[in-house]
């Protein structure tokens, strides 16, 4: 755990370095927040209920979204993202000579802590659509973020095993840019789609896991079938990723080769 919350420190040390920065992200960040909303306010200002959601049940999907593009772009991108680059130049030796775990060291080496503000935020609409969506029983806050949290794992095993691509593959920007384009669908619940497209959400770019089905247990609507099939399938990224991980690096030739 030491070394964990030593990395977060130092990158948080050195991005309040630059405090003009840091005030001028904050305030992008309040415009972020009104353009991701403003979609589902506009489609709910012309109905009542769209697939069983009324809007404030909706609301309730849209503040886990925030949570999820909060943890991407807040920490997943600023770390994963670089990996990338370090493959290119070979700069990756530098990072695998650390005294940790190198997976662990990628992942959590940066933070930015303008994107803060996005989990504020992000707890400010849960909370306004919990209340007026109805309070949940301590059961239901309780699985929500047990689903919240493997939703979140599986995104992390998903965008580790894109970035994997780049030990082998020279360019993998359009991948990273195509998943998160389908991420962003995550904004509206699961069940406005089609068959074929809810499975792709929940077990392929499993953004269902973060928003969704966490909310729906917000709603009380849950059952332990949809406890089960989250931890089945943020295991089986985690466990992939790591295999994937593992299994490029070990094909990793360095800048010395």
């Amino acid at each position: 755990m030491k070394v964990p919350l030593a990395l977060i420190r130092a990158s948080l040390m050195v991005a309040l370095q630059y405090r003009g920065d840091f005030a001028f992200e904050l305030l992008t960040g309040v415009v972020r927040t009104f353009g991701r909303v403003m979609p589902l306010v506009l489609v709910y200002g012309h109905t009542t209920s769209i697939s069983g959601w009324t809007a404030d049940e909706a609301m309730l999907v849209m503040g886990f979204f925030l949570v999820m593009t909060a943890f991407h772009e807040g920490l997943m991108e600023p770390n994963l993202g670089e990996v990338v680059e370090a493959v290119r130049q070979g700069t990756l030796d530098l990072w695998l000579l650390k005294p940790a775990d190198a997976q662990l060291f990628v992942s959590i080496r940066r933070v930015d802590p303008a994107y803060l503000w996005d989990v504020f935020a992000a707890f400010a609409v849960l909370g306004l659509a919990t209340w007026r969506v109805g309070v949940p029983g301590p059961l239901d806050v309780i699985v929500a973020f047990l689903l919240l949290g493997c939703g979140l794992s599986a995104m992390y095993g998903l965008w580790l095993l894109a970035i994997c691509t780049s030990f082998w593959f020279i360019r993998v920007d359009n991948l990273r840019f195509l998943l998160l384009s389908i991420a962003d669908a995550g904004r509206w619940p699961v069940s406005v789609f089609s068959g074929w497209a809810r499975v792709l959400f929940v077990a392929v770019v499993p953004v269902a896991l973060v928003t969704t089905f966490p909310a729906e247990a917000m709603r009380g609507a849950w059952g332990w079938e949809l406890v089960a099939v989250a931890f089945t399938v943020a295991a089986a990224f985690l466990v992939v990723s790591r295999l994937a991980w593992t299994r490029a690096l070990a094909s990793y030739t360095s800048a010395s080769s």
